[in-house]
């Protein structure tokens, strides 16, 4: 079975039944149908009482291209979690539908470790991401809008970008104001991905609708021609973009098949952009229950490391558990093998490939210092004499374990981690960040490269160090980074695969988030405009007569 097929074999529970299982009062629930709901941030004043929960984080090493399991495995974890009797909650991403249609597929976990509506979560959901598109592009007309009635603030070049929720590669450069109307201003421009939007990133971390809003005036939308920075707040457009996300900012309550409580909430890229979901859901996930399971985008290098150097340090959480995924494909396939012969037995690639994940782990366990724990997702076409050795190599390097069958079995399939998760949440757990906000901004550059990527060196543009150089003059220098990279390798090559050779990370670009409250660093050929496949998975999404929808997976 598809797992949209598995999917529609579960009626979802009403909502206000999950509402009541995470101990949501009725007066704070936002209906979005029989099986959706929001919750009004108005529910912290209730919580403060309230002590918080554990925090488990689920990475993984470096994926293949169809993605590593991280949300089947968070899934199953919170599941495995109440199989065990505790009281557990998820706190995840919400899908674009840029891999939705393109590569990826959908983001709802799969086999028997889903969360319901997946059709729905998987589109348009309750309108976030189309809110976010609103408010990034709202902007932009207002910028245009400004120059066109005269120019008043004198802007020279603008840096806004325009954005939409697809991959569209025919929109990474376009000419722009072609109308020849009096005062239009011609220039080449490009799109992004909803998912790298400054906004998105501002709504994952603002913890209240008055931070959202102090946020989205501190965003820079150009200089001007004595290349001082101009902000949105001095186009007074603060105020317009947080009515088009005064819902958007509000968490998204589900369930998993088990009908356990999950918020789904923001959706930030992590090879783009920071990959975290909300604050705000993650801190009312843990007002809310004992274990909360979140996940951080593509591997440890990119994903945990935003989460924990990024949003641990705005949100002033850590997690007291660290969950690396890891799959035979995916060990294989960093060991060297083609996608196409994952699945053909090969020792040796898993030997090979296995030097990620211990790099992975030991960045997690000796420069993060957090409790650990690999979690081997099996996948029913799996050797056993793979998963042996597999076994095998982490006895040897100490390295605590759990194979996990959630996919195939749900929460039963948890029950083992769930249950090594509990013992270790409660040992000491002192987060060290991998750099100080005071160091410059190389020095955390090179720390990430070096440290958590092992690169031998960094080389950078005269653009980069120009853009380094112009952001220390500005003071935002003590801005944490979030370093655009492929999520592949830990080097800046996609097809870098087993990084055997010494590599150095080139730095191409530096923009400055000042809404965000980041500084984004460009790497290799990253770009913020994803592009489609030769075989979209929207070749292969219908729906019929009845609305009975298929091909998402």
């Amino acid at each position: 079975m598809t797992d949209i097929e598995i999917a529609k074999k579960f009626k979802p529970q009403p909502i206000e039944e999950i509402a009541k299982k995470a101990n949501i009062p009725e007066e704070y629930i936002e209906q979005y149908g029989k099986d959706k709901a929001k919750i009004s941030n108005k529910i912290f004043k209730e919580l403060e009482k309230n002590q918080n929960g554990k925090l488990v984080l689920v990475t993984a090493i470096n994926p293949t291209p169809m993605g590593e399991g991280k949300t089947t495995m968070s899934i199953g974890i919170a599941d495995g979690l109440r199989k065990i009797g505790k009281n557990s909650m998820l706190a995840l991403r919400e899908p674009s539908l840029g891999p939705v249609f393109g590569m990826k597929g959908g983001a709802t976990g799969g086999g028997f470790s889903q969360i319901i509506p997946m059709e729905d979560i998987n589109l348009h959901f309750t309108g976030d991401l189309h809110a976010i598109t609103c408010a990034n592009n709202l902007l932009a007309s207002l910028i245009d809008n400004h120059i066109f009635h005269g120019n008043e603030l004198e802007i020279q070049k603008v840096t806004w970008k325009r954005c939409m929720d697809l991959n569209e590669r025919q929109l990474r450069k376009v000419q722009t104001g072609l109308s020849e109307e009096k005062n239009m201003k011609q220039r080449e421009d490009e799109f992004q991905i909803t998912a790298a939007s400054e906004i998105m990133a501002i709504l994952c971390l603002a913890k209240d609708l008055k931070s959202l809003k102090e946020m989205l005036g501190n965003i820079i939308i150009g200089y001007n021609k004595e290349n001082d920075p101009i902000f949105a707040r001095e186009l007074n457009a603060q105020g317009a973009m947080a009515v088009l996300l005064k819902d958007a900012i509000k968490p998204n309550l589900v369930q998993t098949l088990e009908g356990t409580p999950a918020f789904v909430h923001g959706g930030p890229f992590a090879n783009i952009a920071h990959g975290c979901n909300t604050v705000i859901a993650t801190k009312m996930a843990l007002k809310l229950s004992d274990y909360v399971i979140t996940e951080a985008g593509f591997g440890a290098d990119l994903g945990a490391e935003k989460f924990l150097d990024i949003k641990c340090r705005k949100a002033q959480i850590k997690p007291n558990v660290v969950v690396c995924v890891a799959t035979l494909k995916a060990l294989k396939y960093q060991g060297g093998v083609s996608k196409e012969d994952i699945y053909t037995l090969n020792k040796k690639a898993v030997i090979d490939g296995s030097k990620n994940l211990l790099k992975h782990v030991n960045n997690l366990k000796n420069l993060f210092n957090l409790n650990t724990i690999v979690a081997i997702n099996k996948n029913i076409k799996d050797d056993s004499e793979e998963l042996e050795l597999l076994e095998s190599i982490l006895k040897e390097n100490s390295i605590e374990y759990s194979l996990v069958e959630s996919w195939a079995k749900g929460g039963e399939g948890a029950k083992d981690i769930a249950q090594k998760i509990v013992s270790l949440a409660e040992k000491e757990n002192i987060l060290k960040y991998t750099y100080n906000l005071e160091d410059n901004i190389k020095e955390k550059i090179e720390k990430v490269c070096k440290n958590i990527y092992g690169a031998t060196d960094v080389e950078y543009t005269k653009n980069a160090l120009d853009k380094i150089k112009k952001i220390e003059e500005m003071g935002y220098e003590n801005l944490p980074i979030c370093i655009a990279k492929t999520q592949y390798s830990f080097s800046d090559d996609s097809k870098n695969i087993k990084c055997e050779n010494n590599f150095n990370i080139h730095i191409q670009d530096i923009q400055l988030k000042a809404g965000a409250e980041f500084i984004v660093v460009l790497t290799g050929k990253i770009m913020t405009m994803p592009g489609l496949p030769k075989n979209p998975a929207a070749n292969n999404i219908d729906i019929d007569e009845n609305e009975n929808i298929s091909g998402i997976f």
